[in-house]
């Protein structure tokens, strides 16, 4: 079987490559992004993807919104997403896809052998489906509130951004870096479910969900 593996930490991503390569799969492109991903899927028309769901350059859900694109272009194509998050956002859109044939979703700290591993992979690429029961449970308790998903930090920073802070005042406020609130932001908007369509009034969504919360 050919397979296209998309994992921005190297070690993983290389680790992955020789594991499936000892168990007689071919990689034919290992990616660090989800634009490789893509380009590599659209190059070397694999029959499986291995992807993470966070990867550059945003670190939330590039993988995922990858393997969506890519499932719409081919339908035959089987995804395997491998990650340490449960991502709602898109989880349940990808696990619709083609009717659930050929998907599967497993949490990288669950798995506790590398043979349960490749016979998911295996599994899924013959058109079955493999979903770790924590991602089930996960979906099953998604609370009405999207609020609800933030952590307390995130709900911090949501606070500061209602009271009209930039990142910069937020950053000095909570002592840590900008890099570090831009990323908490771009996890709140994931979860909030506020789509980069919507990039210029996100914040202002956001805060008018923290205010409906009030």
């Amino acid at each position: 079987m050919r397979v296209v593996i998309a994992e921005d930490a190297v070690l993983l991503r290389e680790g992955l490559a020789g594991l499936l390569e000892r168990f007689g799969h071919t990689v034919v492109a290992s990616v660090g992004d989800a634009p490789g991903l893509l380009a590599a899927v659209d190059e070397h028309r694999p029959e499986a993807v291995v992807t993470d769901v966070r990867m550059p350059p945003g670190f939330t859900d590039e993988g995922l919104r990858a393997a969506l694109q890519l499932r719409a272009r081919y339908p035959e194509l089987a995804v395997l997403v491998l990650s340490q998050y449960v991502e709602q956002t898109y989880a349940v859109e990808l696990l619709d896809s083609g009717a659930g044939a050929g998907i599967g979703y497993l949490l990288k700290d669950r798995i506790g052998d590398v043979r349960e591993f490749v016979d998911a992979l295996d599994r899924v690429a013959a058109g079955g489906t493999v979903v770790d029961p924590e991602v089930v449970r996960q979906l099953l308790r998604r609370r009405r509130d999207p609020l609800d998903r933030l952590t307390p930090r995130e709900q911090e920073v949501l606070g500061l951004i209602a009271e009209g802070r930039s990142n910069a005042s937020i950053a000095k406020e909570l002592f840590v870096t900008e890099a570090a609130v831009a990323k908490h932001i771009a996890n709140i908007f994931a979860k909030l479910d506020l789509p980069p369509a919507a990039d210029g009034h996100r914040r202002v969504l956001a805060v008018l969900a923290y205010l409906r919360q009030g």
